[in-house]
């Protein structure tokens, strides 16, 4: 029997389409996964790590000290102000884990927490677990550019937080200065959180990335989270931190320990190598995604969707209306079993499903031949 918080939520869209998609043989652009490698001097690292013995047992409980240093060094450059790799960094299994333990940490029951429309579908669930209420601001179509008025509206003396994902899953919108600065000043001035999802923070294509714990009053009110699994491609490593002061680190700390309690050791001393040695790969990686995301949107758009062409992240959100296959459930299905192509409704991404029921969501994190046989199939079955 699922728990009352967690029944609203049932099984995941992304298991039933999974699973459909498997049945079909259809091609996944639904689940953000690559389909390549990781770097393998990353793989060797861990490996190394494993085979010279000393790291089987338990590593300390908030991550490997040369790890969260690693993490910590990234931040100081990036924020221009140090990062205490011993209380500020809290390493986590992968970016959800470090969600929840955030959740669980700092929101009590009968907080408001505050998600902008659409949601990965992580943040409403962390939120119910800790016993939140949610307040919900939207994103639309065709810009997904924030409405300041509604976010002020969404705020009231009981907001204990407001999650910001930037660049934005799914809708692919970067968020910009003016966007960001009206999110920190509303922060200050109701005396909230920010738990800030940053995973996607080096596939900015057009715009700028911001990170909003260096705006006025943020430092010490910012959760910033981030994993090594999208900037690595090794979504299946689950690696993950959370960099916060040492007051709200210790909130997610004291969740982290009833969750997971540590990160598998030898895949920690990969993340170290990740981060000390992978300039190369970060400084190609807006290159190499650009040119995935500029492939898929011009075959969808022959095909005759409207993609919404996405600043960052690696998904596309597009508009299927002119095949008129039903909602974007019913048209997500159709192109599994008739086009044998998968991809994920959003609607489930929304508090309205009916929002995202005109869409589609598109991963482009897949290799060209991939791609392209993917619109080769659609274009069999809409032609």
């Amino acid at each position: 029997m699922v728990s009352r918080r967690l029944a609203p939520f049932g099984v995941t869209i992304f298991t039933e389409m999974t699973a459909l998609a498997e049945r079909h043989g259809a091609i996944d652009l639904g689940q953000g996964y690559p389909s390549w490698d990781g770097p393998p001097f990353i793989k060797d690292a861990a490996a190394r790590a494993m085979a010279a013995g000393g790291l089987d047992q338990y590593p300390p409980m908030a991550g490997l000290p040369d790890l969260r240093r690693a993490v910590a060094d990234r931040y100081a450059e990036a924020w221009g102000r140090p990062v205490d790799p011993d209380v500020e960094v809290t390493i986590t299994s992968g970016c959800t884990e470090a969600l929840a333990a955030a959740f669980l940490g700092l929101i009590n029951p009968g907080d408001e927490v505050i998600i902008i429309d659409p949601a990965y579908d992580a943040y409403p669930v962390g939120a119910a677990l800790a016993g939140a209420e949610v307040r919900r601001v939207a994103l639309r179509a065709p810009g997904f550019r924030l409405d300041t008025d509604e976010l002020a509206a969404a705020f009231s003396d009981r907001t204990r937080a407001i999650v910001v994902n930037t660049p934005h899953n799914p809708t692919g919108r970067v968020l910009d200065q003016t966007e960001l600065t009206a999110i920190a000043r509303l922060c200050v001035a109701h005396d909230t959180m920010a738990f800030v999802d940053e995973v996607y923070e080096y596939m900015v294509y057009e715009g700028i990335h911001h990170h909003l714990a260096t705006m006025d009053g943020m430092a010490d009110r910012t959760v910033t989270l981030s994993s090594l699994g999208k900037t690595f491609s090794l979504t299946g490593w689950k690696v993950g931190w959370a960099v916060a002061s040492a007051e709200l680190s210790r909130g997610v700390r004291a969740a982290h320990q009833y969750l997971t309690f540590t990160v598998p050791t030898p895949v920690q001393a990969g993340a170290i190598a990740a981060l000390r040695g992978g300039q190369e790969v970060i400084a190609g990686l807006a290159d190499h995604y650009r040119s995935l995301r500029d492939l898929l949107c011009a075959g969808l758009a022959e095909v005759g969707f409207v993609p919404h062409v996405p600043q960052g992240s690696y998904f596309v959100m597009a508009d299927h209306t002119a095949f008129d296959k039903g909602d974007d459930r019913q048209f997500c299905t159709w192109m599994i079993e008739k086009a044998g192509v998968a991809a994920i409704p959003p609607g489930v991404f929304y508090a309205d499903p009916a929002d995202g029921h005109d869409l589609v969501r598109f991963a482009f994190c897949k290799d060209e031949a991939l791609l392209t046989s993917a619109l080769e199939r659609l274009r069999s079955a809409t032609g």
